[in-house]
């Protein structure tokens, strides 16, 4: 492999279906900063076969018949924690995007999408930086609120929430971070919070960077569900 291959982010593809796997091979195969270095038809085969090549991110079908999408990924972070897994399905089901989040994934791609989407997206994943879609921010809202609240998740109540006055007391977050974490649950980029403080892309990406790490966390979606397990916000 020459040093132009080694840039690439290489991408490994998991999916039952040839006609699924075909389609992301033409996406991957598109974009000159990719490079698809395997492929798998069940998650069995991914993980016996994923140490001979050690992607930097992997497509993952949700839905396979023998070892599914999910138990797969959670092996996968198992045995490779650095490992970044993007989950791929037809559906828009939260509760699967909740189950693929808790197994260790870093994001949630529809098929559906335009291939310009899919490749943004993936480049955001690889260097952490992919928001959520604001569709999805406002539906895991909704669902975390329900779990702590006992409400169901088409309550009447739809206000942006906020961070608790009682937050000081339970987080390590400086009061900027606190106010970064605010955005972040709502589905809001780096380039909006940027704008929204006054401050640069770089900045805010360092931010970001410190609150996961003193929170122990992988990525945004695991940002929100910590907000309201651990009681950080307001509706």
């Amino acid at each position: 492999m020459n040093k132009e291959q080694e840039a690439l982010i290489r991408v490994f593809l998991v999916d039952d279906h040839p006609h699924g796997r075909e389609g992301m091979r033409e996406i991957i195969g598109s974009d000159p900063d990719f490079i698809v270095v395997g492929e798998a038809a069940s998650g069995e085969e991914a993980i016996a076969r994923i140490d001979d090549v050690l992607p930097d991110l992997v497509l993952m079908d949700i839905n396979m018949p023998g070892m599914g999408g999910l138990e797969a990924t959670q092996q996968l972070k198992f045995l490779y924690p650095s490992l970044k897994i993007v989950m791929v399905t037809v559906s828009d089901d939260i509760t699967h995007l909740f189950e693929a989040i808790k197994r260790g994934a870093q994001g949630y791609l529809f098929k559906n999408l335009a291939p310009s989407a899919w490749k943004e997206y993936l480049r955001a994943v690889v260097v952490d930086e992919a928001p959520m879609s604001k569709e999805i921010a406002f539906k895991l809202l909704q669902e975390f609120s329900s779990a702590v609240t006992g409400s169901t998740a088409n309550g009447s109540s739809r206000a942006k929430p906020g961070i608790s006055d009682s937050s000081v007391l339970t987080t390590p977050l400086t009061s900027r971070e606190k106010d970064i974490l605010e955005r972040v649950v709502t589905g809001e980029s780096n380039k909006e919070i940027a704008t929204a403080f006054g401050l640069s892309e770089h900045t805010v990406k360092n931010h970001l960077k410190n609150i996961l790490q003193k929170l122990h966390l992988d990525n945004r979606v695991q940002l929100t569900r910590y907000a309201y397990e651990q009681g950080l916000l307001k509706k």
